[in-house]
């Protein structure tokens, strides 16, 4: 039997999250529901809160797949010596595979789940599907001061799209044959989780396609190269739709305080970008309350120590200090 595209002209992508991410699935879910794309979302809940909640919103584009339906042996087996991070990495390439199998189809698209769409990820895939590849992966594209290439990798596991085909499979199996060998958040023999296995996928498989459209792979550590503006409505990069933006770092303390991350940003940058995704947020949350009033998952404890004063002069002098009462 034929594997399915998802239907004419539908788009499949998958994430996974907890509890604590929840609120950001449900704003990822929501962006990609605002651009118009026609697409099916599959999301494996990290836990049963999560799956429980999700289940009440019945959104007709999402597709829940709880934890214990999903993890195979070989996961559970190395699941005790990894910690809930490092479990994560060590799935995604098993919730990729997973999504392919279970629900017979011929491309899906993974994405993590602090990502945020401002136009239709079709526009990505075109380029993909044009190129004849059959695995889509997306650089870091380091700002030179930011660059952590060295430690984090040249990819960056946010936006991943893999084919059901011979190609795609055989990269795919050997990524999760090497995170379930070894997935964890350290640097270790030119290993770090789940990521730095993509540095040299170029030259170890054949039809790799790496993103080049400006739009997609914008996130905190490569923002600074490039101009935001907003036109008609529509947000840009330079001169090109910007897609989407990963919200990597992003934190809600429980004093109410958003820290947006160790990274210089422009005013336009947290006006048009970081103050909406804040907003969509916080509605997200009053949604979940609704349906389970006292929700609080996903605050961050603040760790402070006698370092931390000397820590924020150091960020304020270099432009990195992102903390806001109010967004």
């Amino acid at each position: 039997m034929s594997r399915m595209s998802g239907g004419c002209g539908m788009h499949n992508f998958c994430t996974l999250f907890d509890s604590n991410y929840l609120t950001r699935a449900l704003a990822l879910y929501r962006s990609l529901e605002k651009t118009g794309e026609d697409f099916m979302l599959y999301a494996v809940c990290f836990d049963e809160l999560a799956h429980q909640i999700l289940l009440k919103y019945n959104l007709p584009k999402l597709v829940l797949i709880r934890l214990d339906e999903f993890e195979s042996p070989e996961l559970r087996a190395v699941k005790s010596q990894r910690t809930a991070g490092e479990y994560c990495w060590t799935c995604t390439p098993h919730v990729i595979r997973y999504v392919l199998d279970t629900f017979d189809l011929s491309v899906v698209t993974y994405l993590d789940a602090d990502l945020c769409f401002y136009a239709k990820p079709s526009i990505l895939l075109q380029e993909w599907e044009e190129s004849g590849a059959s695995v889509l992966i997306t650089s870091h594209r380091y700002t030179p001061r930011y660059d952590q290439s060295e430690a984090s990798g040249v990819y960056c596991v946010q936006f991943m799209t893999f084919k059901a085909d011979e190609r795609g499979l055989t990269v795919l199996q050997w990524w999760q044959e090497r995170c379930l060998e070894w997935c964890y958040n350290r640097v270790e023999d030119g290993k770090f989780g789940d990521q730095k296995y993509l540095d040299d996928w170029l030259q170890r498989f054949e039809g790799v396609h790496v993103l080049s459209h400006l739009g997609g792979g914008v996130a905190p550590w490569n923002v600074q190269q490039y101009r935001l503006s907003k036109r008609s409505d529509h947000l840009y990069v330079d001169d090109s739709p910007l897609v989407f933006y990963h919200f990597h770092g992003y934190k809600h303390y429980a004093d109410g305080t958003h820290e947006l991350g160790n990274y210089q940003l422009s005013p336009d940058v947290v006006a048009l970008l970081y103050r909406p995704y804040v907003q969509a947020l916080a509605a997200q949350q009053l949604e979940v309350e609704k349906l389970l009033p006292g929700f609080d998952r996903g605050r961050a404890v603040r760790v402070r120590s006698w370092k931390t004063p000397l820590r924020n002069v150091r960020r304020r002098l270099k432009k990195e200090f992102n903390e806001y009462r109010c967004l």
